[in-house]
């Protein structure tokens, strides 16, 4: 199909869904599917080519596939291996599902070559970028291959080898979850993240385990499980606070003390407790100056920028716009991974938002959408924005903010 069908399709199943009275999470129900699925098929991002979704679209939508597609031949087959490549997370889903290797389990050869160790660190590196670009489509199919590679690989491998590729599957899985969180998926992240805590222990890795406890925490907190959020960051707390007061703690326990503290100010803006908050916010900025730069330990970016973006979205969660566009001001986000542009740039917007300041909410949310566009248009507090940016423009909306409405599927 080529990028004018797609699109033509998206097009059609948009005006077909409205005509229904149906909102993009209805049809997203009725499809079995994410909502964010849904938006990228209206935008052509997402390719509709086999006739098994082509028949659940048109199902979904009480109307025949060739409403949907008026090319769409009643006996169409399509080869799977002609089936295009997902732009979403489905494919990972997939590949998170039953036993990861169960053929091993019954003494079942590998059905290809098995990765050096170099290969599987080098895929497992080009996850993260992924991720950390917003990259969705392209990471769901990276790992949708690697996953049960090095699952496979681990069950195979040489006592020696073992240890170092539990631990690369235990990051294998962390970019999973952390995936599955910014696309909110939290039932799939979580999975996805219990798995990397086990992968992690039996590597004997000790720092990993609290990594993944991480992306555990922020699964619960896209689900709302805050208590459940709370009990994972805690407890890593608990044990890692202590040791943090030895002047030799190292930089990666640095790193994960204060991505912890962050959690907790994250769970206690939203539940409205502003002292808890600034409580954990403060006591990330002592880490970060300790450590005195900017690092990426497991993944979290920690360091001092990113507590201060911390501090600018917890500001926004809390209702002080004023103080989380002060916040903003001397925060430069530039080197950063364009998600954590891009979040910061959203929080801002939002903070715009918060004080009625179109204009300059509307501004910050084109610059976050050049940067990483997969997640602001299928981002929900990005949609939150852009409806209550529309809701203050009225009659004289932005023809900006109009055309970013329109890509981000906001009626």
């Amino acid at each position: 199909m080529t990028a004018s069908e797609t699109n033509t399709v998206g097009a059609r199943v948009k005006e077909l869904r409205r005509a229904a009275g149906m909102s993009q999470s209805d049809l997203a129900a009725a499809m079995g599917r994410s909502e964010s699925w849904v938006s990228q098929v209206e935008r052509g991002v997402q390719p509709v080519e086999r006739l098994s979704i082509l028949q659940a679209l048109a199902d979904a939508l009480n109307v025949s596939v060739r409403d949907v597609r008026a090319d769409a031949a009643p006996a169409e087959e399509i080869k799977s291996e002609e089936q295009p490549t997902s732009n979403d997370l489905d494919g990972l889903r997939v590949a998170l599902t039953g036993h990861p290797a169960l053929g091993s389990l019954f003494q079942q050869a590998p059905a290809e070559p098995t990765p050096s160790l170099a290969d599987f660190r080098q895929q497992v590196d080009e996850a993260w970028t992924l991720v950390h670009a917003s990259s969705y489509a392209a990471l769901s199919d990276h790992l949708a291959k690697l996953l049960p590679l090095i699952e496979t690989a681990v069950r195979h491998a040489p006592t020696a080898e073992r240890a170092e590729l539990h631990s690369l599957r235990a990051r294998a899985y962390q970019v999973a979850a952390a995936s599955f969180t910014r696309q909110d998926q939290a039932d799939a992240a979580w999975v996805a993240a219990d798995r990397a805590l086990e992968a992690a222990e039996l590597a004997g890795q000790p720092l990993e385990v609290v990594a993944s406890l991480f992306r555990m925490a922020h699964a619960f907190m896209r689900q709302q499980h805050m208590e459940q959020a709370e009990q994972a960051a805690t407890s890593a707390v608990a044990v890692l606070a202590p040791r943090a007061e030895a002047p030799a703690c190292s930089p990666e326990e640095l790193s994960l003390l204060g991505a912890m503290n962050l959690v907790l100010a994250v769970i206690n803006a939203r539940e409205g407790n502003r002292g808890r908050t600034h409580e954990h916010i403060d006591r990330a900025r002592e880490i970060a100056a300790r450590l005195g730069e900017d690092r990426n330990d497991f993944d979290t970016e920690f360091g001092p920028r990113n507590v201060e973006i911390h501090a600018v979205s917890t500001a926004v969660e809390l209702g002080d716009a004023g103080l989380a566009l002060e916040v903003a001001q001397r925060v430069d986000a530039t080197g950063l991974s364009p998600e954590r542009q891009s979040r910061f740039l959203l929080d801002v917007a939002r903070a715009h938002a918060q004080r009625r300041h179109v204009g300059e909410a509307t501004a910050a949310l084109l610059e976050a959408d050049a940067l990483a566009p997969e997640q602001i248009q299928d981002h929900h507090l990005a949609r939150e924005v852009i409806r209550d940016l529309i809701q203050l423009s009225g009659p004289r909306m932005p023809e900006s903010l109009r055309d970013l409405a329109e890509r981000s599927a906001v009626v």
